[in-house]
């Protein structure tokens, strides 16, 4: 009775027939960025290189991945990593660059909303400035008329200022009447002296104000000085005054 057939490659264990077949295979595809596409493309690559065992084709035949097919795929993987990477280089530069942008952007706006709020902030001021300076001048406009009208109420309001309390009063009001009748506009024509206090020269009570040609209060400030330094009191002055002939101080 003849013995069955068991082929030409009957001795060789099927397992070992199975890790030759596939080893440069498995090298392949442990290749992190390797896809099932390129797998697909390397064992189509490679399906000319099978071959059957026994030099006819059957059912199932062995087959080996050539050596350059495998270095294809190595080469297409290593490719497809640095397009990769080149790919999340760019991506992150512009985002870096549209994040620069729109840094550029806040910023700008942050500095042209201070520089509105600060030019709201300087014409607010320069109004109220304004108002206050004219509040002022109004305000003096009003003293100079009413020092004009009544230099005696002007000098009473001011003697506190000098230390001179009302018991001073009758004193000053009797020099200032003796020299020029309270008139800002008196000039002595012999002398030259002028206003209330009889300046000698009027231009003495420019260290005032320069207004001392025709404001009461400029006058009176100034022989309200005078009176302290020179006499320490108006009744000092007015005795000096009464002392002497022609009557001075």
């Amino acid at each position: 009775m003849s013995q069955p057939y068991q082929g030409r490659h009957r001795n060789v264990p099927r397992q070992g027939r199975s890790a030759s077949r596939s080893s440069g295979l498995v090298r392949a595809v442990r290749r992190p960025a390797v896809t099932s596409s390129l797998l697909l493309a390397v064992v189509a690559t490679t399906a000319a290189g099978y071959q059957a065992t026994d030099g006819r084709q059957t059912g199932t035949a062995a087959f080996t991945v050539s050596s350059e097919a495998i270095e294809q795929a190595n080469e297409q993987s290593d490719n497809q990593i640095e397009d990769t990477a080149r790919l999340a280089a760019d991506r992150n530069e512009t985002n870096t660059s549209i994040a620069a942008a729109q840094e550029k952007d806040r910023v700008a706006a942050l500095a042209a909303q201070a520089a509105a709020e600060k030019a709201r902030r300087d014409r607010a001021e320069q109004v109220a400035r304004d108002k206050a300076r004219q509040a002022l001048e109004a305000k003096k406009q009003a003293l100079l008329a009413n020092a004009q009208k009544d230099p005696r109420a002007a000098a009473r309001a001011l003697m506190g200022d000098y230390g001179f309390g009302d018991g001073q009063w009758s004193c000053l009001d009797n020099l200032w009447m003796g020299e020029s009748g309270w008139r800002w506009t008196a000039t002595n024509s012999s002398s030259g002296a002028y206003g209330i206090p009889q300046s000698l020269p009027g231009s003495k009570m420019a260290t005032v104000a320069d207004d001392w040609q025709t404001n009461p209060v400029t006058q009176i400030k100034w022989g309200l000085q005078y009176i302290k330094s020179s006499y320490g009191t108006p009744c000092g002055a007015w005795s000096a005054w009464q002392s002497r002939s022609p009557h001075w101080y």
